[in-house]
């Protein structure tokens, strides 16, 4: 395909993508245009109210240091998975006895919800970041460790032959052949990753910390500011769309050069 249809067929996947967003937010005002009628608390959470709420959330509410809360427990929570899921999922692949006896556990592990975790986090961590950076990493930890042994197990064997006949040491062959051919994978398990935090954040930041969109859920709701936890909402939402959009071009370019590498 050349560059021309390619540009066409972005250009027409974002208009799309513009006229389905135009007809949820048309759903949207119009449900809340009925349901005010009949109750004037509904009218609050109106796209328009949401909207002009905006500048308060920003000057009075400080929203931009609960972003900033927010992305760093997320990038601290990641970062703990990363560092626990991907050097397992590599050894669950490698190690076929670590992977018998490891297996059962971790599906089991894998199916509990990150936040049933909640009470035992408190009561063994106490409230706080610590607690919300456990419960972040035990959601995001999984699609790692998934994503990495998917990563071993598809890796070119050739490449591995080529390593061991040139006589590459361990640390050669980890840096070289084997981070190379599955960083698409992980990268693909972060988008994914990501994607869990970013759900599991909101009720995590409910434990008792003082910062954070998930806390600013609730001052807004105590408050009954309506329209301005509409507003927290879609600001929550926003920011998921943009990290998902970010992981998905940087794991779309890291697929790109792995294929021009093979060719």
């Amino acid at each position: 395909m050349g560059r021309a249809p390619r540009a066409h067929a972005r250009w027409r996947g974002v208009a799309l993508g513009g006229a389905g967003l135009a007809v949820v937010i048309g759903a949207w005002w119009l449900a809340v245009t009925l349901l005010a009628g009949h109750n004037a608390m509904a009218a609050q959470f109106s796209p328009l109210r949401a909207v002009q709420a905006l500048p308060a959330l920003v000057t009075e509410d400080r929203l931009a240091a609960h972003v900033a809360t927010s992305l760093r427990r997320i990038a601290v929570g990641l970062s703990w998975a990363f560092a626990a899921g991907v050097p397992l999922g590599f050894a669950i692949w490698r190690i076929r006895w670590l992977e018998q006896a490891l297996s059962p556990t971790l599906q089991f592990l894998r199916m509990i919800s990150p936040l049933s975790w909640m009470p035992i986090a408190v009561m063994s961590i106490g409230v706080g970041d610590r607690a919300v950076y456990f419960l972040l990493a035990f959601a995001a930890v999984w699609p790692l460790v998934m994503s990495t042994a998917a990563g071993v197990a598809h890796l070119d064997r050739r490449w591995i032959q080529l390593g061991e006949s040139l006589a590459a040491t361990r640390a050669e062959m980890l840096w070289h052949i084997y981070v190379p051919g599955i960083a698409a994978h992980v990268l693909t398990g972060a988008r994914l990753a990501i994607g869990i935090l970013w759900i599991v954040l909101v009720p995590a930041e409910m434990l008792g910390v003082s910062a954070g969109l998930g806390h600013l859920i609730l001052d807004t709701r105590d408050r009954l500011a309506y329209s301005e936890l509409t507003a927290v909402i879609l600001v929550i939402g926003g920011l998921g769309f943009v990290l998902d959009l970010a992981a998905r071009a940087v794991a779309a370019r890291l697929r790109g050069g792995a294929h021009l590498g093979d060719s």
